[in-house]
C-alpha cells in the first residue's frame, strides 16, 4: 500500500525515528500504526543487542528531592558519547526517570525499570530500548541511589557528570545544606564517618600504612602502631563529616553544620562518570 509523506511524519513525531525508518515499518506494517511503533520498538531491541558488548561511559547525572524534602535521588542514565549526554532529548529521558524514581519511591534502578515511563504504555526498559533504537548507541541506567532525612538536599554540577543528595537531621538551612552537597560532590568522600566506611577498605588500608612503615625500616610492633595512626589521618580525609570544610578550613563539616541550626549529616549519595 502507498505511505504518505503525512503518515511517515506522523509516526516519526511519535517515536523519535528516522524518516526512512519510519517508512519502512510503516510499508512492513501495511499503514498499521500500533504494528509499526512495535516494529521500530523490536529494532531498537536488536540495536540493544548488538550495542551490547559496547562500554557506556558517557552520560547524564541528575540528582533531586522529593515534594515532601525528606527523600532524595541521584540517578546516572549512560550512553556510548558526550555527543549523546549532552543532547537535550537525552537529558530529558533522564530528567523523567529522576522524576518518576521520586514519585514512584523506587529502591533500585530493576525496580525502576518496570515502572511505567509518563503516559505510554511502555515500562522504562522498553523505553530505554527504543531509545537505543533511534540513537544506535548503548544506553542503560548506569546507577540509582537514594537517600532519606528529616531534609535531603541535591546538587547536580554544572555538565551533568556529577551529582549529590545528602540527608540531615535537624535544623538545616537550604544553603548550608547545599555547601554540604557540593563538598560532597568535591571531595568524594567514601562514608558519613568511619562507623560506615566497609570494613574491606579499612583493611586495605590499615595494611598498606604497615607495609609503608616497614619499608620505611620501622619494626613491626611500631609498623602496627603507625598504621594506626594513618588510619585515622584517612579516616578524616575520607569521611564527609569529618573532612575539613571547604569553605574554612578551620573547622570540619559536622562542625560546621552544628554550627549553623545545629543539625548533623546522616547519609549521602554521590554519582559521577569515570
Amino acid at each position: 500500500m502507498s505511505i504518505t509523506a503525512a503518515e511517515v511524519n506522523k509516526l516519526r513525531k511519535q517515536t523519535g525515528a528516522g524518516m526512512m525508518d519510519c517508512k519502512k515499518a510503516l510499508t512492513e506494517a501495511n499503514g498499521d500504526f500500533e504494528a509499526a511503533i512495535e516494529i521500530l520498538r523490536k529494532k531498537g531491541q536488536k540495536v540493544a543487542a548488538k550495542r551490547s558488548d559496547r562500554e557506556a561511559g558517557e552520560g547524564a547525572i541528575l540528582s533531586g528531592v522529593n515534594g515532601e524534602g525528606n527523600v532524595g535521588v541521584v540517578i546516572s542514565l549512560n550512553c556510548e558519547t558526550d555527543f549523546v549526554a549532552k543532547n537535550d532529548d537525552f537529558v530529558s529521558v533522564a530528567k523523567t526517570l529522576l522524576d518518576l524514581a521520586l514519585s514512584e519511591g523506587v529502591e533500585s534502578k530493576e525496580e525502576l525499570l518496570t515502572k511505567t515511563y509518563t503516559s505510554s504504555s511502555l515500562t522504562v526498559a522498553d523505553k530505554i530500548t527504543e531509545e537505543v533504537g533511534k540513537i544506535g548507541e548503548r544506553i542503560e541506567i548506569g546507577d540509582l541511589r537514594v537517600v532519606r532525612g528529616e531534609k535531603v538536599v541535591a546538587y547536580i554540577h554544572p555538565g551533568n557528570r556529577l551529582a549529590t543528595a545528602v540527608a540531615f537531621e535537624g535544623a538545616v538551612s537550604s544553603e548550608v545544606g547545599r555547601d554540604v552537597a557540593m563538598q560532597a560532590a568535591a571531595m568524594a568522600p567514601v562514608a558519613v564517618d568511619e562507623t560506615t566506611i566497609p570494613e574491606n577498605l579499612i583493611a586495605k588500608e590499615r595494611e598498606i600504612g604497615k607495609d609503608l612503615a616497614i619499608q620505611e625500616g620501622k619494626p613491626a610492633e611500631m609498623a602496627e602502631k603507625i598504621a594506626e595512626g594513618r588510619l585515622k589521618k584517612w579516616f578524616k580525609e575520607v569521611t564527609l563529616v569529618n573532612q575539613a570544610f571547604i569553605k574554612d578550613s578551620k573547622q570540619t563539616v559536622s562542625q560546621y553544620v552544628a554550627s549553623n541550626g545545629g543539625g548533623k549529616v546522616t547519609s549521602f549519595a554521590r554519582v559521577a562518570l569515570s
